[in-house]
C-alpha cells in the first residue's frame, strides 16, 4: 500500500445503511410493487431464431374475457420504427434469435394473459440461422440485416454484410517489432456466449398518464437513461416521464438497457390500467442481453530476456442481432497493461442470430485480454521465465503511453503484480498434480455526469439524495465521504437514491463509474453545505466566512471566541437565511485505470474432466477504499463470475439456433460449495484527480480469471486450453485426445 492520508470515516467497514432493509426482506425490489386497478403483461416470444414475420393476428386474443389491451411494433410512434432498440424491443418484419418479443398482452392475471398469448396467430417463414463468427463472417454467408455494409473499412464497402463495422487501433511499427524479436507466438483462442447471471430478473410496473405525469418502477443501472430512451421511443417528454429505481438484484452490465419499460406503457395506455411485466428466467435469458461470444487470433514477438517487442490481435465479437458488441473496448484493453512499442489490433463487430449482447463487467475485456493472457503465460513458459516477472518485465507504468491513446499518470500494476509474487500463496509450491496459472487485468474506469443534494435538518442530520443505482455498496461509500467531508457520524446521513423527479441528470451505474464521479458530486454538496455553514456562522459573529474555520462538525470563530456545531447551526438556520441545502453537479473527468493481478491453482480429475479451485488470490489497485469490505466483496465477486466463465458458462444452441439451457439449472454458475475463499490483495495506489484518490472497483477484477484458470487447468493436464469454458466434457477430450 502507498502511504495516503487517514481519516475519520473514509477507509473503514462501517455497516451499509441499506442492509438491514435487505436481510429483513423489507427492501422493495423490481416485482415488488402493487398499484390500484394494475393488471399483468406478458410476452409472445419466437419459436425460430430467424423467420420472416409474414403476418400477425391478434383479433381472437383481443376478444379473450379479461383482456385489456394488445400491441405489437406498429403501436410505435412512425418515426420510432427505424429504431434498432425498438426492433430490439419488438419485432418488426423479421424474428432475429430465438426469444424475440413479437407482440405483448394485458389482462387481470397471469393466467389469462398467457392463454391470450396462445391466441395470437403469427405466419412465419423460417430462414437459416447464423449462429456463429465463421458462419457470419463467410463469404456468401446468410445475411440477417440486408441493408447493412460494414463501416469502417479502408475502402467504402459495396455489399452488404454480417460485419457491421472494423476498427484498428495501432502503435509503432510492427513488422520492425516482430523483427527484432528472438522468439514469435501467434495462438487463436475462443470464448462463449455468456450470462451475467443476477438473481433478479427483469420487471417493471408503470402508468401511463395521458394529461399528466407517467411513471414507471424497474430494476435497473440507470433509471435517467430508462427514461431517456423509453420517452424517445414512445414521443414523450421526460418531464411527463418519472421513472423510479427499484433495489436491484444484481446486473453486472446487463441492466443497463431497456427491454419491458416501452411495451407496458404501451400496454397501459391503451388499457387506461397500471401494468405490470416481469420476465421469466428462460425469458431473461432467450431476450436479454448476454455478454459476446468471441474469436482472437494473437501474436507476440519476445527478445530472450522477456522483453515484448511487437503485440498483435485480430479479434471478432458477436453483437447479437444489431450492431454495438463491445469490441471497441476489447481492442482498446487487450493489450493494455504492457508497455510495448509495437502494436496493432483489428476489431470487427459481427451480427448473429442471438439476443443483442449487453455489457457485462468490464465490456469487451475479459475475452480480449483472456486471449493476450494466455498467450503471455505460454511465452513465459518457452522463455523460462516465471509468470509474474515476465509481466514485471513489461509492465505498464507512470508515462507508458497506452495503445488506446493516452500516457498513464500513477497507476498500481506494478504493485498488484509485486504484492501477488510476495502472497503466500505464490511462495508456497503447488500440490503434485496441480496446476497454477496467473492472470492480468485493465479497465479504463470511466466518469460521466452525476448529480447529489444534501438536506440539512433542523436537528444536525442529513439527507442525501443521489443519483446511481446502487448495485455494490455505493450508498455506504456516498455516506462515508459526505461524512467525512461534513465533519459529522455517517449514521446521521441517510443516503437515498433519489428518482428522476429529485436530482438533476445522472448517468448509469456502470464502467466502475459510481464511487468516483457520484462521489465527487457528493464532495461538491458537501462543501456546499459547509461554505453555508461559514457563513451563517459568520454572520452571527460578525465576521467574514473566511474567519470561519470548519472542523468535525464545529465552526469556530478565528477572529475571536466562539464556536458553533452543526445541531446549533441547522436549528437557527430558520432565522439566518432558511434551511441549508447544499448542490453538486458535475461532469467528472480524470478517471483513475485500474488494474488486477490473480492467482489460481486447480485440482482435475482425470478421470471426468471436472476442475476444482483449490485457492485463489486477486491483488487489485482501488486507488484508495473507501470502504474497504464492499472493495474486498467487489473482488470476490468479479473473480467469482470469472471463474464460471472460464469453468462451465456458456450458451448451448441446436442446430436451429434454439437455445437449450435457459435456466440456473443446466447453466451452471459457480455456487459458494464450489469455490475456496477468495484472498484480497487490496493496492491503493490513488488517483490524482479525486479528492479521495478514488479509481473503482467493479471492473478490473472479472478480466483476469479466464487466462488465470485456463492456464492452470491447462498446466494441471499438460494440454493447452485455448477455448472457454474448461468444462468436464471439453478438459476431458483435450486429456483424452492429447
Amino acid at each position: 500500500m502507498s502511504e495516503a492520508k487517514d481519516y475519520k470515516y473514509v477507509g473503514t467497514r462501517r455497516v451499509r445503511p441499506d442492509g438491514y432493509d435487505k436481510v429483513t426482506g423489507r427492501a422493495n425490489y423490481g416485482a415488488d410493487l402493487t398499484l390500484p386497478g394494475m393488471i399483468w403483461g406478458r410476452i409472445l416470444r419466437s419459436p425460430h431464431a430467424h423467420a420472416k414475420i409474414k403476418g400477425i393476428n391478434t383479433s381472437k386474443a383481443e376478444a379473450h374475457p379479461g383482456v385489456s389491451a394488445v400491441v405489437t411494433f406498429q403501436d410505435f410512434p412512425e418515426k420510432s420504427q427505424g429504431s434498432p432498440l425498438a426492433q430490439n424491443i419488438l419485432a418488426n418484419e423479421k424474428a432475429l434469435y430465438h426469444g424475440h418479443a413479437i407482440a405483448a398482452v394485458a389482462a387481470k392475471t397471469v393466467q389469462i394473459a398467457e392463454e391470450a398469448l396462445g391466441l395470437i396467430e403469427v405466419d412465419y417463414e423460417v430462414l437459416t440461422p447464423v449462429m456463429d463468427l465463421d458462419t457470419a463472417m463467410a463469404d456468401g454467408a446468410t445475411l440477417i440485416n440486408e441493408n447493412l455494409k460494414t463501416v469502417g473499412l479502408p475502402e467504402p464497402a459495396t455489399e452488404a454484410s454480417n460485419i457491421a463495422a472494423r476498427q484498428e487501433l495501432k502503435i509503432g511499427d510492427i513488422d520492425a517489432g516482430f523483427a527484432e524479436a528472438d522468439v514469435i507466438l501467434e495462438r487463436e483462442y475462443s470464448t462463449p456466449t455468456v450470462h451475467q447471471g443476477y438473481i433478479e430478473p427483469h420487471a417493471c410496473t408503470v402508468r401511463y398518464d395521458e394529461n399528466g405525469q407517467s411513471m414507471v418502477w424497474c430494476c435497473t443501472q440507470g433509471h435517467f437513461d430508462v427514461r431517456a430512451s423509453t420517452a424517445n421511443l414512445l414521443g414523450m417528454e421526460l418531464g411527463k416521464l418519472k421513472v423510479v429505481a427499484s433495489e436491484i438484484g444484481g446486473g453486472f452490465g446487463g441492466k443497463t438497457t431497456i427491454y419491458l419499460e416501452p411495451v407496458a406503457l404501451m400496454l397501459s395506455k391503451k388499457s387506461g390500467n397500471p401494468v405490470k411485466i416481469v420476465m421469466d428466467r428462460d425469458e431473461v435469458f432467450k431476450a436479454s442481453g448476454p455478454g459476446a461470444a468471441t474469436k482472437s487470433w494473437i501474436k507476440i514477438g519476445a527478445k530472450k530476456d522477456g522483453t515484448f517487442t511487437a503485440m498483435q490481435a485480430k479479434m471478432a465479437f458477436e453483437a447479437g442481432a444489431f450492431p454495438g458488441s463491445p469490441v471497441g473496448p476489447g481492442t482498446m484493453t487487450v493489450f493494455a497493461p504492457y508497455d510495448v512499442a509495437n502494436a496493432k489490433v483489428e476489431g470487427f463487430d459481427v451480427l448473429v442470430n442471438k439476443p443483442k449482447v449487453a455489457a457485462y463487467r468490464a465490456p469487451g475485456a475479459p475475452q480480449a485480454e483472456f486471449a493476450s493472457e494466455m498467450l503471455i503465460n505460454e511465452l513465459a513458459e518457452k522463455l523460462g521465465m516465471d509468470m509474474i516477472d515476465i509481466r514485471l518485465k513489461n509492465a505498464a507504468r507512470e508515462g507508458t503511453q497506452a495503445l488506446y491513446g493516452p500516457k498513464f499518470r500513477e497507476i498500481g500494476f506494478i504493485e498488484c503484480l509485486e504484492q501477488c509474487k510476495a502472497s503466500e500463496h505464490y511462495q508456497n509450491a503447488v500440490a503434485e498434480g496441480n496446476g497454477r496459472g496467473v492472470g492480468a487485468g485493465f479497465w479504463f474506469n470511466i466518469g460521466g455526469v452525476s448529480s447529489a443534494v444534501i438536506h440539512m435538518n433542523p436537528d444536525g442530520t442529513a439527507t442525501l439524495l443521489e443519483g446511481s443505482p446502487d448495485i455494490g455498496g455505493s450508498r455506504a461509500s456516498m455516506q462515508s465521504m459526505a461524512a467525512e467531508e461534513l465533519g459529522i457520524a455517517p449514521e446521521r446521513i441517510k443516503p437515498i437514491v433519489a428518482d428522476t423527479e429529485m436530482v438533476a441528470h445522472n448517468d448509469t451505474t456502470g464502467g466502475s463509474r459510481t464511487t468516483f464521479a457520484t462521489g465527487m458530486a457528493v464532495i461538491e454538496a458537501a462543501q456546499d453545505v459547509v461554505r453555508q455553514f461559514k457563513e451563517r456562522a459568520a454572520s452571527t459573529w460578525n465576521v467574514t466566512p473566511e474567519q470561519v474555520e470548519w472542523a468535525d462538525g464545529v465552526a469556530r470563530n478565528t477572529a475571536g471566541d466562539g464556536e458553533m456545531t452543526c445541531q446549533e447551526i441547522c436549528a437557527s438556520a430558520g432565522r439566518t437565511g432558511g434551511q441549508i441545502t447544499g448542490r453538486g453537479n458535475i461532469n467528472a473527468r480524470g478517471a483513475g485505470p485500474s488494474f488486477s493481478v490473480h492467482i489460481a491453482d486447480v485440482a482435475v480429475d482425470k478421470d471426468t474432466g471436472k476442475v476444482d479451485v483449490v485457492r485463489y488470490t486477486a491483488s487489485q489497485d482501488a486507488g484508495r477504499a473507501i470502504h474497504p469490505s464492499y472493495v474486498e466483496g467487489q473482488i470476490q465477486g468479479g473473480s467469482v463470475q470469472g471463474i464460471g466463465w472460464a469453468l462451465n458458462e456458456e450458451y448451448i444452441y441446436s442446430d436451429d439456433g434454439l437455445l437449450e439451457n435457459p435456466g440456473f439449472l443446466d447453466y451452471r454458475i459457480p455456487l459458494a460449495s464450489d469455490l475456496p475463499m477468495i484472498d484480497p490483495i487490496v493496492v491503493e495506489v490513488p488517483n490524482p484527480f479525486h479528492p479521495y484518490g478514488v479509481r473503482g472497483v467493479g471492473e478490473a477484477n472479472i478480466i483476469p480469471p479466464l487466462a488465470t484458470v485456463a492456464t492452470a487447468v491447462g498446466n494441471a493436464i499438460g494440454r493447452p486450453m485455448p477455448d472457454l469454458p474448461c468444462s468436464p466434457p471439453r478438459v476431458l477430450k483435450a486429456i483424452q485426445e492429447g
